[in-house]
């Protein structure tokens, strides 16, 4: 039984489909993330989930139980929005308490809870200071203390790390996977940043154009993405155009050859090949890789972990690779590049 169900559910705003029968299931205890661009549906559908928008059709589940018509207050959900809504003129540990007290808990039960919440955060011995007096990355937490301080069976996240700076966002990612794992409550998280749906999720499920596209761990999405859509939104990748045959070998029209892929596969016919930068072997000692080239460099730019690559392959073909900067490359120099068969994926037409 799934802790959180949409079957089938569709909202729709005007002439606009914002979510488009979308189904998932979400696990007890798991870290989902629905991942995708702007305008993809994803934030109204945590909002059906809330109770803030009522679908147009399907069903929502949570708990096992049909919830269409339970109202937001009577869900056990709850919710950490991108723009917090703290109250300034209160105390943090006050902006923690409120929802205790407005459901009238005991003073001694609600100072417990509190202090609980805080110390889970890390924020121990900050419940005195106002809201003003606190870091994003302190603000963040006490937003997140308040949504866990009455231990509701799910949490809904809305993108909250996106103000948040580079080094910050990083290290709340950590601290949020973390703290679910040490709560075990089940995280459904919203956000556009891919980085931060492959770090902390269980599971993911990628939304485009109000439709989820694929629904995978961040391992399977990465490395097995399902449409093109998906292949050039999760992190960078090189697509070659080409047909696909039965016994596991990618005829691509670029490179005018065949390339090896993994297995023999039932949907054959026009595809892509996807292949990540890092994935691509470049330099003289390839021997042994199932796919090997003869190719030009083009372009070399220096990163400090890595350098980004541009290697022409025949005519028509220019691959993104990322190197080693050990590898000893120079612009215009010949070399060869190759991947293994386990290392790619393939895309048929109708996916891509």
């Amino acid at each position: 039984m799934f802790e959180v169900e949409l079957i089938d559910v569709s909202k729709r705003f005007g002439e606009v489909t914002a979510v488009d029968h979308v189904s998932i299931g979400v696990k007890k205890n798991e870290f989902y993330s629905i991942l995708g661009p702007s305008g993809c549906g994803k934030t109204t559908t945590l909002r059906i989930i809330a109770g803030f928008e009522e679908s147009d059709d399907g069903v929502l589940k949570l708990g096992g139980k049909e919830a269409n018509d339970v109202p937001p207050y009577k869900r056990n959900v709850g919710i950490v929005f991108q723009h917090l809504a703290l109250f300034p003129h209160m105390s943090v540990f006050d902006n923690i308490a409120f929802g205790l007290r407005m459901a009238k808990m005991p003073m001694d039960e609600t100072r417990k809870r509190v202090e609980q919440s805080l110390e889970l955060v890390d924020l121990q011995g900050l419940g005195g200071r106002r809201i003003n007096q606190l870091s994003g990355g302190q603000k963040q937490r006490v937003g997140i203390a308040r949504a866990l301080v009455r231990e509701p069976g799910v949490i809904l996240l809305d993108e909250p790390l996106g103000p948040l700076d580079l080094k910050i966002r990083q290290h709340m990612q950590l601290e949020l996977k973390r703290i679910q794992k040490q709560v075990g409550t089940t995280f459904i998280y919203v956000t556009h940043d891919q980085g931060e749906a492959l770090t902390m999720s269980d599971t993911v499920a990628v939304m485009n154009n109000g439709r989820v596209e694929q629904i995978g761990s961040p391992r399977e999405i990465y490395d097995r993405p399902a449409t093109r859509f998906v292949a050039n939104f999760i992190g960078e990748t090189n697509f070659l155009p080409g047909i696909l045959q039965t016994d596991g070998v990618f005829v691509c029209k670029t490179l005018g050859c065949p390339v090896l892929v993994e297995g023999a596969r039932k949907s054959v016919g026009d595809g892509v090949l996807s292949i990540r930068p890092e994935r691509v072997i470049i330099g003289s000692s390839l021997d042994g890789l199932d796919n090997l080239f003869e190719a030009v460099i083009e372009e070399l730019v220096y990163h400090g972990s890595h350098v980004s690559v541009s290697a022409k392959i025949g005519e028509e073909l220019t691959l993104k690779i990322r190197a080693n900067p050990a590898v000893p490359l120079k612009i215009g120099g010949a070399t060869r590049v190759g991947w293994n068969r386990a290392d790619a994926t393939v895309i048929t037409l109708g996916n891509e």
